[in-house]
């Protein structure tokens, strides 16, 4: 089975992309579901937080997020470590999901994540898809989404990896400027090349 990633900036298009496939019948692993589902009672990393942030766990197993996000808000130190021992954990189940899926014949999934590049994720992976925005259109859609001024929304976007330098690291580029269809016609066609025996080697331009 080959498993992609799937990924792309703020306001990109990524959760839109990730429904179209799975729409087409192809099985998107969610990592934003993970990362919720590792921290549950039941879950592998709340006895870890539970240790070393006892005040963020309730006497019922459940995580007090936003005690916890109070934590590790501005504290390098802090947030570094919740990301060890929740991203370990996170990539365990998302291999454990992908290996069941292979077992189960599938030829082709996708792994979403917000950071695949920032993580150097990619390493694991048969290549990725970028959801990508030209900077203009995604200005505008995370000040509508998130109702922010131009000034905020610009500085949230600055923090994140610049376009660039994630188009030079995927492997294949849906652009999400136009409309819907437009998006959904860009998703069928690229998944029509990934069902192919051969797939291209380098990103789509945009178009």
């Amino acid at each position: 089975m080959r498993l992609l990633g799937l990924t792309g900036g703020i306001a990109s298009g990524k959760s839109t992309i990730a429904q179209m496939l799975r729409e087409d019948g192809v099985p998107v692993i969610d990592a934003d579901l993970l990362a919720r589902e590792v921290v549950e009672p039941w879950g592998p990393a709340i006895d870890r937080i539970r240790a070393r942030w006892p005040d963020c766990v309730g006497p019922d197993g459940r995580l007090d997020r936003a005690r916890l996000g109070a934590h590790v808000f501005d504290r390098p130190e802090e947030l570094a470590a919740l990301e060890a021992i929740v991203h370990p954990l996170i990539e365990a189940e998302a291999r454990r999901r992908a290996d069941a899926l292979a077992r189960e014949g599938r030829p082709l999934a996708f792994y979403e994540a917000a950071l695949i590049f920032e993580k150097e994720l990619e390493r694991g992976l048969d290549g990725v898809l970028l959801a990508a925005v030209s900077p203009e259109i995604q200005l505008a859609r995370v000040q509508a989404r998130d109702g922010l001024s131009e000034s905020d929304a610009r500085k949230r976007l600055a923090a994140q990896l610049p376009l660039e330098e994630k188009l030079r690291r995927a492997r294949y580029v849906v652009w999400t400027d136009g409309p819907i269809e437009q998006t959904r016609g860009r998703v069928l066609d690229l998944l029509r090349t990934l069902r192919r025996p051969e797939s291209p080697a380098h990103p789509e331009e945009p178009k």
